[in-house]
């Protein structure tokens, strides 16, 4: 959220000449109560740019805690709740870091250690909508610091393998329409917390960049990507951060959510290590630019990763057939050497 100024205006401190009440003149309380109190996030972030009267009245801790908390559910943990304390100016803190996208293009920030160290825990926060009604929620905490974390591919699962949780969405039918139907009605917020370095991120497109039905089981796997600059010694170019979740059930009845994961992915197809991806995310959280994302932005920057992903193959495929090629022409080249050597010896 971008700072601004707190210096006061002349339009919001005196009466106009034509004899309008100025806002410094209504009272604190009915401000608080009747206008602060039905702005959304960004709305009252300008607010607080007006004068540093409306500065004051704006950046009280309980507005934003109540606006953190109807965009975000799942925050209302207990453990999420005293992270959130310890955030420079708290939930307003936490609602700049958290509610923009990602920008993807941003530079690789300048001057950073080779070797960053790395958080001891990192805290997911996913909440899942559908038609604006809450269907799952759940607080997650990781720890970052085994051996086994740091070398095995990153993958953070909220239900275990054999886990469905029940929703209130009726599965509609098995056609393309039901297919849209998730597409355009399910959204998703999955934000990473570092709580020993104070600052989130949102690495969830928010909707969906693809929709598919599985291909054995029949389930519906639904995708959610960020595209991410890579920024470790493996990996130079973009990585995706995707979220995959997998429901099912039968037509006319409920809709169970049976799969919420978290895995990072490079050029290559590749799942990337737990140490690599706390870099990347951390990255993510601590120095990622934020920005309005507009209706559609997510899927086409997928896209644009797939696109990048499928030359990236090509030009592997072709560098494995030239290196395939100068081998046997080698093989051959040592195999006519030898018999000739023994036959004309």
């Amino acid at each position: 959220m971008a700072s601004c100024s707190t210096s006061t205006t002349t339009p919001l401190t005196t009466a106009d000449q034509g004899g309008g009440t100025a806002i410094s003149a209504v009272h604190p309380d009915i401000i608080q109560t009747h206008i602060l109190t039905r702005l959304d996030g960004p709305t009252l972030a300008s607010a607080a740019c007006a004068s540093s009267h409306m500065h004051a009245l704006s950046t009280e801790e309980k507005l934003w805690r109540d606006i953190c908390a109807a965009t975000w559910p799942s925050i209302d943990h207990p453990r999420i709740r005293h992270v959130i304390s310890s955030f420079p100016s708290g939930h307003r803190s936490f609602f700049s870091d958290s509610f923009p996208a990602l920008d993807h293009r941003s530079p690789a920030p300048k001057n950073r250690p080779h070797r960053p160290s790395l958080p001891s825990e990192l805290i997911s926060a996913v909440d899942i909508h559908y038609k604006h009604e809450l269907i799952f929620s759940k607080v997650q905490e990781s720890e970052t610091e085994t051996a086994w974390f740091l070398c095995s591919p990153f993958r953070v699962d909220l239900l275990d393998e054999k886990e469905s949780v029940r929703t209130p969405i009726r599965h509609v039918g098995e056609g393309e329409a039901w297919l849209k139907s998730l597409e355009e009605n399910l959204t998703l917020t999955w934000i990473v917390i570092g709580p020993s370095r104070n600052c989130a991120a949102n690495v969830s497109s928010r909707r969906p960049v693809s929709v598919q039905r599985h291909w054995l089981t029949g389930e519906i796997q639904v995708r959610f990507a960020t595209i991410m600059a890579g920024e470790t010694s493996s990996s130079s170019e973009l990585v995706q951060c995707g979220v995959v979740v997998t429901c099912g059930g039968k037509v006319g009845g409920e809709v169970h959510v049976r799969e919420v994961s978290l895995q990072v992915e490079d050029m290559e197809g590749k799942h990337m290590n737990g140490r690599d991806s706390l870099v990347i995310l951390q990255a993510a959280m601590e120095s990622g630019r934020r920005k309005k994302e507009r209706t559609g932005e997510g899927k086409e920057r997928f896209e644009e990763f797939l696109e990048m992903k499928r030359e990236t193959r090509k030009r592997k495929e072709k560098r494995e057939r030239g290196l395939d090629m100068l081998f046997i022409f080698t093989g051959v080249a040592i195999f006519v050497a030898f018999w000739s050597y023994v036959l004309f010896r």
